[in-house]
């Protein structure tokens, strides 16, 4: 049966009570003697162990009686005590407690602080699987030789065990080259679509941090993983921002460079070619990256991934205005034209901001002269 609220506050205070008459009882039978008759005891070996407090000491003697006397704060009364056989037990000051508590919270928290930091990371969870990309070369415009390039090291992945006993082994790497924009990200997507893998996408700040030697750690971490998930595709994009050229200046950039390159290279080269890891890796400057990652061995397999072509053009015009309206004379073939030497993502811009251009002006399509102004803000 549960207390009463009524019932509580008065026996809290008959409680209180009962502690505070037992310890007014305990210390009046505690007799206080002066510290000189204290020392005396000590040195006929009359004392059998002491308490020192922060202003009194207590004290039994050989018969069991108890006694206190005064703390004189001498740095030599332990010593005198522990020399002549007496048990000591030192009682900390409340302000020492204090500070003790005060020093275990601030550690406890400044601990708390860096493993969380650290967590954040080197976490698991750095690196996402995507198990499937939900893109396939369909959806990739243009690369057509590419794709058929692609074609066997798919099928390779799929059983790197029965292409080992014909003697082949699947590339380590594959370095994808070409201007931003073209549709190298996607490539990568559609290459572990199409052979049914893991995906594992990362990039150059994903390898960032504010302490050393984070770097290196991740770069272990995302192989890692991809062991485990294999048959795996880890793709890294910007690849140029960690696997630049070694310089030994000294400086704290340049050592975690250095060290995540390191790093990169132990990885490429730890790898077995029945595990079933690609490492697709893409850049806009092959010339910036240190030449022991990117010889045979290592990245089997290099790849330019080019402007589109007119065909690839004519294509991407159609992808790209399906959900839009647009005049008579915007023809595929003249917008193809017109977007000789552009990108795939700066056709997919332009296009766009055509219609939001004809859509201002209050026109439900996008004329040439739309898309010529649109060029023209680039």
């Amino acid at each position: 049966m549960k207390l009463k609220a009524k019932f509580i506050i008065p026996l809290a205070i008959l409680l209180a009570g009962g502690i505070f008459f037992y310890n007014y009882q305990t210390s009046a039978k505690i007799k206080e003697i002066p510290y000189k008759s204290f020392c005396e005891l000590v040195e006929g070996g009359n004392v059998a162990g002491a308490k020192i407090a922060e202003d009194e000491i207590f004290f039994e003697d050989a018969d069991n009686n108890h006694f206190k006397t005064q703390n004189p704060q001498s740095p030599l009364l332990k010593e005198f005590l522990l020399r002549n056989g007496v048990q000591v037990q030192v009682e900390k000051s409340a302000a020492a407690l204090v500070s003790l508590a005060l020093d275990i919270l601030f550690y406890g928290v400044f601990f708390a602080i860096i493993f969380g930091v650290f967590k954040k990371f080197i976490s698991p969870n750095t690196f996402k699987v995507v198990k499937k990309t939900g893109v396939k070369f369909s959806d990739v415009v243009g690369m057509d030789q590419l794709k058929r390039d692609m074609a066997q090291v798919m099928e390779i992945m799929k059983a790197p065990k029965v292409w080992e006993k014909r003697g082949v082994r699947m590339p380590k790497g594959i370095l994808l080259e070409g201007e931003p924009g073209n549709g190298k990200t996607l490539f990568a997507k559609a290459l572990a679509g199409e052979a049914s893998v893991n995906f594992i996408p990362a990039k150059a700040t994903d390898f960032e941090s504010m302490f050393m030697a984070i770097g290196p750690l991740k770069v272990k971490l995302l192989f890692a993983k991809a062991r485990r998930r294999a048959p795996c595709i880890v793709f890294i994009d910007e690849f140029d921002g960690i696997g630049t050229r070694r310089n030994y200046s000294g400086s704290a950039i340049e050592t975690e460079n250095t060290r995540i390159v390191t790093a990169l290279l132990n990885e490429l080269d730890g790898f077995e070619p029945t595990k079933g890891v690609l490492v697709v890796a893409a850049t806009n400057s092959v010339q910036a990256l240190d030449p022991a990652l990117i010889r045979p061995g290592r990245f089997d397999a290099r790849f330019t991934v080019p402007y589109p072509d007119q065909n690839a053009r004519v294509q991407l015009v159609q992808k790209y205005t399906q959900a839009k309206k647009r005049a008579a004379s915007c023809t595929d073939q003249a917008l193809a034209d017109l977007f000789k030497g552009f990108s795939c993502a700066k056709i997919e811009s332009v296009l766009n901001k055509a219609a939001l251009v004809a859509s201002q002006a209050g026109r439900p399509e996008f004329t040439l002269d739309d898309v010529e102004a649109a060029v023209r803000s680039y």
